[in-house]
């Protein structure tokens, strides 16, 4: 499998890029960490660091540990992770840093992926229209406060709102993200497919789906278009144009395309 992997970090002052990607020959991670104001005071590593240390202890197991299932794998990098900074961080609090994740794995002739949280898969199938793998759980819930948040900016009730937005995370009828409790590995959402249906996959971070799912300037069959013509980072370059255009705050953005899926 050949990847090509392009990140750009937003342009704020002082801030990493909070994305992580990696690959080995059979599979491929994106990491995207996510943060609260405030997070400092309760993780002295912050959310680059969880990112990129979930993401390589996922590489690390994605290569070592073959007949394991991806949930069981990120379960076990969740814990990898959250033992790591446990003795010095608050890592329940519900500031501390978290992410989202997608994973792409060849095994035995089929393709494997798993999405938690608002990060993306296709798969670009030879003889079908791409198949979108999302997890639209935490933009249903979201979408559910927006006019209040709106109505409420700058108030008590904003925070109040917030506060319970963020209660819906890591609980039953909720949404799912990657942080403290491995358990939460068991709600992603996953599935499989034949190598042989599929011309190459892609995975992107929400900064770089917003192509797509916020500025509409194409589809996923001509986000797969201009994947194979010009690659991941015109992508990226289009989105940095919208978000411009639009006046709207630049994310992190990042994509994992992988091709020559039968070659491992």
């Amino acid at each position: 499998m050949r990847v090509t992997m392009t990140s750009v970090a937003a342009a704020r002052a002082g801030r990493a890029n909070e994305d992580f990607t990696g690959a080995i020959p059979t599979a491929a991670v994106l990491i995207d960490g996510a943060g609260i104001p405030g997070a400092e005071s309760v993780c002295r590593h912050g959310v680059a660091w969880y990112a990129s240390r979930l993401g390589g202890s996922l590489l690390n197991l994605l290569s070592l540990v073959r007949d394991s299932s991806l949930p069981a794998l990120l379960a076990e990098a969740i814990k990898h992770v959250t033992d790591d900074h446990r003795d010095t961080c608050d890592v329940a609090d519900p500031i501390s840093p978290f992410a989202t994740v997608a994973i792409l794995r060849l095994s035995g002739g089929v393709i494997e992926h798993l999405v938690l949280g608002d990060s993306f898969i296709v798969l670009d199938r030879a003889d079908d229209a791409p198949l979108v793998v999302s997890d639209p759980r935490e933009r249903n819930i979201s979408r559910s406060y927006q006019s209040a948040l709106e109505a409420a900016a700058g108030s008590d009730e904003y925070h109040r709102l917030l506060r319970d937005l963020r209660a819906n995370r890591n609980q039953p009828g909720g949404f799912w993200l990657a942080k403290d409790d491995p358990r939460a590995a068991d709600e992603a959402i996953t599935g499989s497919c034949p190598i042989s249906e599929l011309n190459s996959a892609v995975l992107l971070s929400n900064g770089a789906s917003r192509i797509v799912d916020r500025f509409r300037l194409t589809n996923w069959p001509g986000v797969m278009a201009v994947l194979a013509s010009s690659g991941p980072a015109e992508i990226i370059h289009r989105v940095r144009q919208a978000e411009e255009r639009h006046a709207v705050a630049a994310d992190d953005a990042t994509i994992a395309h992988c091709t020559d899926l039968g070659e491992a």
